[in-house]
């Protein structure tokens, strides 16, 4: 039995680690190199206090990492989430420090598969 995800261009996915989730759109699945091409949408930070922050990606750079990493996304658990960033005026130097936590997110997890 085949226990790889099947994820389709367009599927929500995410990506956890620690105390952070990625959420990414799927674009392409290059099945013979088990790598998922991913838009990100949002990164959640959790915090200690039961809540959680938002940072909008989606003017970030897509993504090529391996698909096993990935666990499909739920439907409303996204909608939910991307409610509160779709309609919002980005404050300024935003994509600098969007960009700058999606990578710091993407070497955690290249450090933890590395060890």
């Amino acid at each position: 039995m085949d226990d790889r995800p099947n994820f389709q261009p367009g599927q929500i996915v995410s990506l956890e680690h620690g105390n952070k989730k990625l959420y990414a759109e799927v674009i392409q699945v290059v099945t013979s190199r088990q790598l998922c091409w991913v838009r990100p949408l949002l990164l959640i930070t959790f915090t200690q206090e039961d809540s959680s922050v938002i940072t909008d990606l989606r003017d970030a750079s897509d993504l090529l990492w391996s698909i096993g990493l990935f666990q499909p996304a739920l439907d409303v658990e996204v909608i939910d989430l991307l409610s509160q960033v779709l309609g919002k005026e980005p404050k300024p130097g935003h994509d600098r420090v969007a960009k700058h936590q999606l990578n710091q997110f993407v070497h955690q997890i290249w450090q933890a598969q590395k060890g």
